[in-house]
């Protein structure tokens, strides 16, 4: 049976933020598993926003704008499975997983769309103690909506409260979740 390739996209600024620190669970769990993970954190790369010029319909799908996407675009592909990590920021998920969504864009124009049909995970983490006053729940129904737009399954989605650094490691339900979240990735 061929290795599942896992892509995980983490994007919160903090390299021991909580939702990196749950991905790393979940990442933990794949490679238990066999799967071949690859994971990028997002703040570090230089993706720039999509500029609505429309080229990539021109081109079946490539994008022109020549930064970090160009690696990203060949993963998003090829995976099996993506996780997207991020925060809550401003009642919705962050700037850096925004930008790199944007981006996608670019696959409109290709037939048999790339992330049709793929399994996804989502990682979430807010400061608030409420899903609904964080804004989390916004996150999760633009979630919802794109991937029933994509086709694509949603396998799970890990999300709660931990604000300061840290907080996660304090919370074994959530590193649970991560870490059961990671192994239904690689198998199913």
């Amino acid at each position: 049976m061929p290795r599942k390739s896992i892509l995980v996209l983490k994007s919160s600024p903090r390299v021991d933020g909580n939702s990196n620190t749950l991905a790393n669970e979940l990442i933990r769990a794949t490679e238990n598993q066999k799967a071949q993970v690859k994971s990028f954190n997002l703040h570090e790369m230089k993706i720039q926003p999509c500029d609505a010029c429309d080229e990539c319909k021109q081109i079946n799908g490539v994008c022109i704008i020549k930064d970090d996407m160009q690696l990203l675009y060949p993963k998003l592909r090829q995976a099996d499975a993506i996780v997207l990590a991020s925060p809550i920021y401003w009642f919705t998920y962050s700037a850096q997983l925004k930008l790199c969504i944007d981006r996608w864009y670019a696959f409109e124009s290709d037939e048999s769309h790339p992330l049709s049909g793929k399994h996804f995970g989502i990682i979430l983490t807010y400061g608030d103690s409420d899903l609904y006053t964080s804004g989390g729940i916004n996150a999760i129904h633009t979630f919802e909506s794109m991937f029933r737009y994509l086709r694509a399954n949603l396998v799970g989605i890990v999300h709660g409260k931990a604000m300061d650094i840290g907080d996660v490691q304090k919370n074994p339900t959530l590193m649970e979740k991560a870490f059961k979240l990671g192994k239904k990735l690689s198998t199913g």
